[in-house]
């Protein structure tokens, strides 16, 4: 089939940007959402309403993305984090839009977040897929896609791992980071 092009936010004003440009080129289409390394203050009624909005009035957001957990020392406050995300989650089953989650060192974390909150009745991609065969099966079982990105071609033993995973539960994606 053909491909087509989702600009991903991470922030509230990139999300709205990434909707103009949606409805500017026909093969973009947009996914609003709060990145965790962007999670320096809490989703508020206020944030959350202006997310709501975003996706609801324009038909070409299409998921809740880029949201989810990033572990790294420099990242923000884990609480935070986890505020940030499970209000995006819950976005998400309001409007019943696909998320695009994010995970650097905190898939126990975001596995269990996702089913504490029920995205599985959502679904998504776990998107720049660096695990092992358990952590793909552990998505795949809750509903999302596994998404390989450029770090399939420079790391060997992700190589096996997306040899094991159905053809059927792979997205490809351009990001390539850094």
């Amino acid at each position: 089939g053909v491909g087509f092009v989702v600009c991903a936010g991470t922030t509230v004003e990139s999300s709205q940007a990434c909707v103009g440009m949606s409805q500017k080129y026909t093969p973009l289409y947009a996914g609003v959402g709060i990145h965790p390394m962007e999670a320096h203050q809490p989703v508020d009624e206020s944030t959350y309403a202006r997310l709501k909005s975003m996706a609801k009035e324009n038909p070409k957001v299409v998921c809740i993305s880029e949201i989810g957990l990033d572990f790294l020392p420099t990242s923000p406050d884990q609480e935070l984090q986890f505020q940030v995300f499970r209000e995006q989650i819950r976005l998400a089953l309001q409007l019943k839009l696909p998320i695009i989650f994010h995970s650097r060192e905190s898939h126990p974390e975001v596995f269990k977040t996702l089913r504490e909150e029920g995205a599985g009745q959502v679904g998504g991609v776990m998107h720049y897929f660096q695990g092992d065969e358990a952590t793909a099966r552990q998505a795949i079982e809750y509903g999302f896609f596994i998404s390989l990105a450029r770090p399939l071609l420079r790391l060997p033993e992700l190589q096996e791992v997306a040899k094991i995973i159905p053809l059927e539960n792979i997205v490809l994606e351009t990001d390539a980071a850094p």
